[in-house]
């Protein structure tokens, strides 16, 4: 995985067909997804409960850019193995998930995955200044986290562009989870995100029999990041 900061287009799969999920990420790579994003949630941390490890596992397969896996839970920390074993490239935890983020991000990165942090909508970027040499990606919930389909939290625009001065010229990816669609991408493209998650805004309107509304999602999210 070589750094870039071009733009990449994460679809969730938490917008997914959950029953038919190789051939969903078969259909959305082939329409232009550069990661495929997968939310862990724990029903606890979260007020959801979605999949783990063998969940993530079985999908791996079917996935031939980057697993970039979110984990929604607490504790973090026994995981890590069964989440490296089941081919996560990339795992984020919460800062607000545990005590010692520092001891979670360094094994993240000792089971051999990039690692990342994420940063809940009520929680300041500063939360983050003491982790930077530990971490290959930031992500900022635009959402209260534990369920898609919410409204976008404007304030956390300002977030993104304090995260972006303060990375510097460092390798971290800016990540945007949660309301991402072409009236809101262009405004943290702007100030200074690379990765945009979006699921329901990518999955509305197709299907794995007709995907093409896929690829028309994707194109009108980079498109309104070009124009704005």
């Amino acid at each position: 995985m070589p750094f870039d900061r071009s733009l990449k287009i994460a679809p969730s799969i938490l917008s997914a067909d959950f029953a038919d999920f190789g051939r969903e990420i078969a259909a959305v790579e082939a329409q232009g997804a550069d990661w495929i994003h997968v939310d862990v949630m724990d029903g606890h941390f979260v007020p959801n409960l979605t999949f783990g490890p063998p969940l993530v596992k079985a999908i791996r397969k079917h996935i031939t850019t980057v697993m970039d896996v979110h984990l929604m839970i607490a504790p973090v920390d026994p995981y890590i193995d069964a989440f490296a074993d089941a081919g996560a490239d990339i795992l984020t935890a919460h800062v607000e998930a545990g005590p010692h983020i520092h001891r979670t991000l360094q094994a993240i990165r000792g089971a051999g995955m990039k690692a990342g942090v994420a940063l809940n909508p009520g929680t300041p970027a500063a939360a983050v200044e003491p982790l930077l040499e530990l971490i290959d990606l930031v992500c900022v919930m635009t959402v209260n986290p534990g369920f898609g389909g919410q409204s976008f939290i404007g304030a956390c625009v300002t977030k993104v562009a304090d995260l972006r001065s303060m990375i510097g010229d460092r390798p971290v990816h800016i990540e945007i989870d949660g309301g991402v669609d072409p009236k809101t991408a262009p405004l943290v493209a702007a100030a200074g995100a690379d990765v945009l998650v979006a699921g329901s805004a990518v999955f509305r309107g197709g299907s794995v029999g007709d995907p093409a509304p896929y690829g028309a999602n994707i194109r009108a999210i980079r498109e309104s990041v070009r124009a704005g």
